[in-house]
């Protein structure tokens, strides 16, 4: 911890002596403490932090549109990075972004006793820590305005939310320039003192069992990640891979990021059981940048709280739970949904009718929105959109002002249910059709679709609106063949029939949902756009569909006689 102080106050003095104080520093670094001090070293020499990741120097264009909109936005004077980073990007860069100004600065070639030198900023609670910016799941990225003050109250809601002690240990593999990985992976340990083992984002994408094995041996008590984590492990962790996990010390398991699924508990309390795993394990809970991070959460070591609801009602933003008898009417649609725990001490939740600014009866869906002292000062530059998104009063009564999340949601005997995001809602005949819905239809239509890989959307055509499927399936896959043994080997042709599973999809889409869908597209694994925490970036995929840039499975030079196969659909 010594060294690590040391190494930021080197950073902080170098910075100081580049009059940089009040000024962006963009931080390009991956996982590791390289990371960590140059964000403290920005903290202690009063300039404003902007992590954001560094492209892959093997495909560094994917990166760029989202990073040209970081640039122009915060306009640093200096980029953060490692030497080798530097060497392989600050060309690049400077050839493809306008920022002939942006010095960059390789933090690990910091000269030893530099730390001498640093003088304490004259920073505040309400000075800016830095700059969060968004997933982009719905929109361009915006960065969020965080102060030392919210960095430090939302670290004192996890520590209370996880009743962390300073026994308590964590594994974490969120990217740090994430909300997530930054605050409760590195600002709340730091503040505590407490052990928290990091690893790389790719090294669990890659091979998921590497999470588990980390719990199980640094006997971690706290970890988690989005919804999809869940299931990968679920999937793709092996009875044998398993036999060798302890998972009996994970005390919280949370689950946040995206709408929790109550077959993804289900799936994964299953699979790990024999590991120690137990349901009340699981920890959901709810937050967003805008609000640094954590907004709600349940109790540790108490089972998730469900509420089964009637589909029909929901579409009408309606909620009637169904009793025991009724969930198991087949003629009658339902939908468990998995509470997100209840507001932390000193905020405030209100459901909200997005449209009259009016609270929401019981039992109406409506937005979630948020006042707590962890709700950032507003979007870097961005004045209107920091006064519609920050500063929200109710109509009836002008309380406020509330943080406007963008998510939709009910509030039943405190607990919080996150139903999905207003701006992907799919409005078809009147009725509010959830895209999470029909994605987890898609995904269980047919053996070849890929768990996790599926965007719902709608356009407008012919001046109605339309739903679209656009999903990733498994081009090896074969009929009666196991997974495993399912590859064509050299020279051999992929037995995967297009037509078959576009007439799977459509129709478990029908049954299920009572809505036809427009169009099918049937994608490559990987082709579906994720943000850094793993949401599904449906407007970018609604984007690619109109104008004409989503590829479908095969592209040119495959097979000719697959490619004939109809792999866009529409009626």
């Amino acid at each position: 911890m010594a060294a690590l102080d040391r190494q930021a106050r080197a950073i902080a003095a170098l910075l100081q002596s580049l009059d940089a104080t009040g000024e962006r520093a963009l931080l390009l670094y991956p996982t590791g403490l390289d990371f960590i001090a140059a964000f403290f070293g920005c903290l202690y020499a009063g300039v404003i932090a902007v992590p954001v990741p560094p492209p892959n120097p093997a495909q560094p264009q994917r990166a760029l549109p989202r990073l040209r909109v970081i640039l122009d936005n915060a306009q640093p004077t200096v980029a953060l990075t490692t030497s080798l980073i530097r060497s392989k990007l600050e060309g690049l860069l400077a050839g493809s972004l306008a920022t002939p100004a942006l010095r960059w600065l390789a933090t690990d070639d910091v000269p030893r006793g530099a730390e001498l030198e640093w003088q304490a900023p004259a920073s505040t609670p309400d000075s800016l820590a830095l700059l969060q910016y968004t997933s982009g799941s719905t929109s361009m990225p915006r960065g969020v305005m965080v102060s030392h003050a919210n960095l430090i109250h939302n670290s004192a809601h996890i520590t209370r939310a996880f009743a962390l002690t300073m026994d308590s240990v964590s594994v974490m593999w969120l990217p740090l320039f994430h909300d997530m990985g930054l605050t409760n992976g590195v600002v709340q340990p730091l503040l505590m003192g407490r052990e928290c083992f990091l690893m790389a984002p790719q090294a669990f994408l890659q091979r998921p069992l590497r999470w588990l094995q980390a719990i199980s041996s640094y006997r971690a008590t706290i970890s988690g990640g989005p919804n999809f984590a869940y299931d990968l492990c679920a999937r793709r962790i092996t009875p044998e891979q398993r036999e060798n996990l302890d998972l009996s010390g994970w005390q919280a398991a949370y689950n946040g990021a995206e709408p929790v699924r109550a077959d993804t508990l289900k799936r994964f309390t299953a699979a790990f059981a024999g590991c120690g795993f137990q349901p009340r394990f699981f920890y959901p809970c709810y937050g967003l940048a805008e609000a640094t991070l954590l907004v709600a959460g349940g109790l540790p070591q108490e089972d998730p709280v469900l509420c089964t609801a009637e589909v029909s009602a929901l579409e009408h933003s309606r909620v009637i739970e169904s009793r025991v008898a009724e969930s198991c009417d087949p003629r009658r649609k339902m939908r468990t949904l998995v509470g997100s725990g209840r507001a932390l001490p000193g905020t405030r939740i209100a459901i909200v009718d997005a449209k009259s600014f009016t609270l929401c009866a019981p039992d109406v869906v409506g937005e979630i929105w948020v006042s707590s002292p962890s709700v950032a000062r507003g979007y870097w530059n961005r004045p209107e959109e920091t006064a519609q998104t920050f500063h929200a009063y109710l109509a009836d009564t002008g309380a406020g002002p509330y943080l406007r999340t963008g998510d939709l949601g009910f509030s039943r005997d405190g607990e919080l249910f996150v139903t999905g995001r207003l701006k992907d809602l799919i409005i078809i005949d009147g009725r509010n059709v959830y895209p999470q819905d029909i994605e987890l239809t898609v995904e269980q239509s047919h053996p070849a679709m890929r768990p996790g890989g599926c965007a719902a959307f709608s356009v407008e055509i012919d001046d109605e609106e339309r739903l679209i499927v656009a999903v990733e399936v498994d081009r090896h896959y074969r009929a009666g063949v196991p997974p495993v043994a399912s590859r064509a080997g050299p020279g051999e042709r992929p037995l995967l029939d297009a037509d078959a599973i576009t007439r799977a999809i459509r129709r478990a889409v029908a049954e299920d949902h009572d809505v036809r869908a427009h169009s099918v597209v049937l994608l490559k694994a990987g082709s579906i756009p994720r943000t850094p925490s793993g949401k599904v970036q449906r407007r970018q995929c609604q984007t690619s569909f109109t104008n004409g840039t989503m590829e479908g499975l095969w592209g040119a030079g495959e097979n000719r006689e697959i490619h004939r196969q109809r792999v866009v659909a529409s009626v």
